[in-house]
């Protein structure tokens, strides 16, 4: 059965729920990044907090999912996947999409207002700099790995915000070369494709090259690793922490071979979940983070 034989049937509230792309919602667990590494001092109430935070960057997210089909939905219905998209495809209406996108977006900043001011203004930069990613920096060279990056670094300050931990700038700058890391490799993976006379919609690609971004990534990567282990160098369990320094080698040369090898990267939340090495790498790493900072 097809991709377009199983979307045939599908009903409104299915088209809407894969609209929002709850797929792509792995990408806000760096919300509880501050968690884990505060888990000494964790309760309740922090974990509450950390999760409603999740819940309302995901349905934030999905807003601008929503926004960017919207208006890219005659050109994704020319492409060969996008097509089948709820939007592309016809299977819900343009406008009720966009209304219920703006009843979720007002509903989702209402409670971040609520709940924490400061996480109202991270999250209304978040969705602002989405919107503008989608509108007109994703057509700018460099500029739209760099948006992409961005977006997960506040994820990971929102993270603190709402349970009131401030984050080291060493683990700032650890997230925000690691979502290099991830976009360039992603953006490779395309540029790869479309060399190989595949489809791609992405008007930026032809701007790239397999050459330019190879020399990004290994300056990436080393500066991924550098900058974790000075981290944890400076992080007051210097002994114990070194111990998963190995954990992020292994993580970060298997993506680099998953790119490189087996032609994957296009989707790294996709990789997360379905490549089972990657996959076990990063429970182990969040197992062992949390076990040295409790005990030790």
């Amino acid at each position: 059965m097809n991709t377009s034989e199983v979307f045939i049937n599908e009903s409104k509230v299915q088209a809407f729920i894969r609209l929002l792309r709850p797929k792509q919602w792995t990408k806000n667990l760096l919300i509880f990044a501050a968690l884990l590494f505060s888990i000494n001092q964790i309760n309740i109430v922090n974990v509450y907090y950390a999760s409603l935070g999740f819940v309302l960057f995901c349905s934030v997210s999905s807003c601008v999912y929503i926004f960017n089909d919207y208006i890219d939905r005659e050109q994704d219905s020319h492409h060969p996947e996008k097509r089948h998209r709820p939007l592309a495809s016809g299977a819900l209406d343009p406008a009720f999409a966009i209304v219920a996108g703006a009843v979720l977006l007002f509903l989702s900043l209402a409670i971040a207002l609520a709940l924490n001011p400061m996480f109202f203004l991270i999250l209304t930069v978040y969705f602002g700099l989405n919107v503008s990613y989608s509108v007109r920096l994703k057509y700018i060279v460099i500029v739209d790995i760099m948006t992409i990056a961005v977006g997960f670094v506040l994820r990971a300050v929102a993270g603190g915000v709402i349970i009131d931990v401030t984050l080291t700038p060493w683990f700032l700058i650890c997230t925000l070369l690691l979502a290099l890391f991830l976009a360039i490799g992603k953006r490779r993976h395309e540029v790869d494709l479309m060399q190989q006379n595949r489809s791609s919609s992405r008007k930026v690609l032809e701007y790239y090259s397999l050459e330019f971004l190879d020399q990004l990534s290994g300056i990436v990567t080393t500066s991924v690793v550098m900058s974790y282990a000075l981290y944890t160098f400076t992080s007051g369990r210097t002994l114990y922490m070194m111990i998963t320094i190995p954990l992020v080698l292994y993580g970060i040369f298997r993506y680099l071979y998953l790119i490189h090898v087996e032609k994957k990267g296009g989707s790294p939340e996709k990789v997360l979940l379905e490549d089972k090495p990657i996959f076990n790498t990063v429970v182990i790493y969040v197992i062992s983070v949390a076990v040295i900072l409790y005990c030790f």
